[in-house]
């Protein structure tokens, strides 16, 4: 009698704890939420550190379409999209923008760093994704951005000219208080 007892306790225990997760991720956060002000913070913080350019752009819209799309920003952070999100993982070939725009919306970080970018650069940009690999994308740009490396969100963008040993923590602060704030949230 005594472990059954204890077994309902502990089953009782997980179920408030989960509920309290369930609580905080859609209260606190909430889907399409702002970050907080000690992650944006943060971020501005590493992001001057690193030397790189942090954007917030008007929506470019949500529709959905099966043409090419001549997005404002660049990397896209918003716009019409395939219905079709490009899957999270790392990339040797970039999808299209059409697809990745779509994973955006979703609340997905993506890396990307210009083509023919060093190995080191490349590197580091993996090991930043694979420290916490959840809703991320990596890939090669397809865009022609003017960057070496760049995080983008929905609405959102981190911009480095160039790579730097500080660029990594940029790309962390970006990833913690950007990823799942998008209009819709898609596991």
């Amino acid at each position: 009698m005594q472990r059954r007892a204890s077994g309902y306790a502990t089953a009782g225990a997980l179920v408030v704890a989960t509920v309290a997760v369930l609580i905080y991720v859609l209260v606190a956060r909430g889907p399409g939420g702002s970050p907080s002000g000690r992650e944006l913070q943060h971020l501005r913080s590493a992001a001057a550190a690193a030397g790189c350019t942090l954007a917030s752009f008007p929506t470019e819209g949500r529709a959905h379409t099966t043409g090419r799309v001549h997005y404002k920003t660049n990397p896209p952070t918003s716009g019409p999209h395939n219905p079709v999100p490009a899957p999270d993982r790392v990339y040797s070939v970039a999808p299209p923008p059409e697809n990745y725009v779509h994973s955006l919306e979703h609340g997905r970080i993506e890396l990307q760093y210009r083509p023919g970018a060093p190995a080191a650069v490349r590197n580091a940009l993996r090991a930043v994704y694979d420290e916490f690999t959840h809703h991320m994308l990596l890939f090669p740009n397809n865009t022609g951005m003017d960057f070496e490396v760049a995080a983008t969100a929905w609405k959102h963008r981190l911009a480095c000219a160039r790579f730097n040993s500080k660029v990594p923590e940029a790309l962390r602060g970006f990833r913690d208080a950007y990823r799942d704030r998008a209009p819709e949230q898609v596991p």
